[in-house]
């Protein structure tokens, strides 16, 4: 493969670019339950998702390039600019990103929703996204520099991701939808947090506060435990109010990946014994989410 396409494949992060997409499955699955489901809704969503994860990779290659956060004491994969891309490139790249993304959204909208007033909400909320995505670690006063991160991620990749998919394809909302949402936006929170903690020396030096440099390394792995075993509880505290038990029991399997990770996370001593295992906090997002559809599917076909 050509060096410069492998490159801009990593820029992309592939590994992460799962975390994008089972909120939109979340939300499809929960929406097919209440009797709602389009194909073509459901591929648009994954599509603008997967656009605006790829653009918030980029501009946080930027952005950190910039400040000078990533350099040789950084313990994550070496990013493109590090590489030699340069800042015009990249400026480009993250324009027609936007543009991109800006497409599928208002495609999506559009062939979603037929109130006006739906519309330019979902358009704002849209709008909101991509703004969130750049100014994560782009300019003077970038968010994820004071750790409002992990809230944003929270928001974007959980309640909205999960909640606004739902309303996409059924039209309304349901309050229960909610449930769903936080456990998903907690695991993505959960991403984030490995992602920091193993950075938190580095970023520490940069001044680049996360929540995971702003809790320190012993209070970051609790807060870490808490996230994914929050997320497993609340999953399926909403399984058994809606099925019965014996549906839910396949659900514990994850307990058993989570369970393994969160022990894996609290007996690191050090930084870069964190940097293996964002794949594998991204596979625990992935199971777990995938499980709960596929037991949420499972309800549906035996009513």
């Amino acid at each position: 493969m050509n060096k410069s396409v492998s490159i801009w494949l990593e820029a992309f992060r592939p590994k992460t670019l799962p975390l994008a997409l089972v909120s939109i499955i979340t939300g499809s699955t929960l929406a097919h339950a209440n009797g709602h489901f389009s194909w073509v809704i459901m591929l648009l969503s994954l599509i603008t998702a997967t656009l605006l994860q790829i653009l918030s990779n980029l501009a946080n290659d930027y952005g950190d390039a910039q400040k000078g956060t990533d350099n040789e004491h950084r313990l994550g994969p070496i990013r493109a600019m590090q590489q030699g891309v340069s800042s015009l490139d990249m400026k480009r790249a993250i324009t027609i990103n936007v543009v991109l993304t800006l497409l599928s959204g208002l495609a999506l909208v559009l062939y979603s929703l037929d109130s006006l007033a739906n519309i330019l909400a979902f358009l704002g909320l849209g709008a909101l996204a991509v703004l969130a995505a750049i100014a994560y670690t782009v300019g003077q006063k970038p968010y994820g520099y004071i750790g409002l991160g992990d809230l944003s991620v929270f928001i974007f990749f959980g309640l909205l991701g999960v909640a606004g998919t739902f309303f996409l394809h059924t039209g309304f909302l349901d309050i229960g939808i909610f449930i769903p949402a936080t456990a998903s936006g907690l695991l993505a929170a959960g991403v984030l947090n490995i992602n920091n903690m193993r950075d938190i020396e580095n970023d520490r030096a940069c001044g680049k506060h996360t929540f995971a440099v702003r809790l320190g390394e012993i209070k970051a792995k609790r807060y870490h435990l808490f996230l994914i075993w929050a997320a497993f509880i609340i999953f399926a505290a909403y399984l058994l109010h809606t099925s019965s038990i014996w549906l839910v029991l396949p659900f514990f399997l994850s307990a058993t990946v989570i369970g393994k990770h969160g022990k894996a996370v609290l007996h690191t001593t050090a930084p870069v014994q964190i940097a293996p295992m964002l794949p594998v906090i991204v596979k625990c997002a992935v199971i777990t989410n995938i499980l709960f559809s596929l037991l949420v599917i499972a309800q549906t076909l035996t009513r």
